[in-house]
């Protein structure tokens, strides 16, 4: 399984693809504002996006979605507790001064546990909520794509509607800081990172 990060848009997005080598399947992560070349290195490449996954339905994250669920044919997935922040796009396009984009229906519920089959590997399902009600990590191997519940040296806002700080450092204690100091993260915004360089340095959480 291959993670290609793409950092992209006026708000230092990343949009992640993560791939399976064998059958060039693909699931895209948070396609945000800009995402046009992503589109282009993904056909030149020879990947077939099956999934766009949403990590949480803030519109820095889901600008784009349309744009690869209907090139594609492929499926949307969100956490369901998120919905509803998805359903206020129009709302959220006025908070970030932006026109309103064309919104796509999740086709599927994501579920905390879930494993996410892709060609012969399988990604996992974090539930981890605090930046909103259905933030979620995707678990590979030994990384994980984290959205906007932890950065590096930082941590997600929680003043946000759907937002809750006790929340968000419980999500971090609880389902990222209790892995292998190894596993490293990538996150919604900045470089990656690793468990154990957050555990040791990130102010937020001492």
């Amino acid at each position: 399984m291959t993670l290609r990060a793409f950092n992209v848009g006026p708000m230092d997005n990343n949009t992640y693809l993560i791939g399976d080598e064998a059958t060039r399947e693909a699931f895209i992560v948070d396609p945000g504002f800009g995402t046009a070349p992503i589109m282009d290195q993904v056909n030149s490449d020879g990947w077939t996006v099956r999934t766009v996954l949403n990590t949480h339905a803030h519109l820095d994250h889901i600008a784009e979605n349309a744009l690869f669920v209907e090139v594609f044919g492929a499926g949307l997935a969100l956490h369901p507790a998120d919905r509803a922040l998805m359903d206020a796009a129009g709302a959220q396009a006025q908070w970030f001064g932006v026109p309103p984009p064309r919104m796509v229906t999740p086709t599927h519920d994501l579920w905390d546990g879930e494993e996410l089959a892709l060609g012969g590997s399988s990604v996992r399902v974090i539930h981890t909520p605090g930046h909103s009600p259905g933030s979620v990590c995707f678990a590979g191997p030994d990384w994980i794509v984290v959205g906007d519940l932890i950065f590096a040296g930082g941590i997600g806002r929680a003043d946000l509607p759907g937002g809750d700080y006790d929340t968000l450092i419980e999500s971090i204690r609880s389902r990222i800081l209790t892995l292998d100091d190894t596993v490293r993260l990538y996150p919604g915004h900045g470089p990656s990172t690793t468990v154990g360089q957050e555990r040791r340095t990130n102010p937020f959480l001492r």
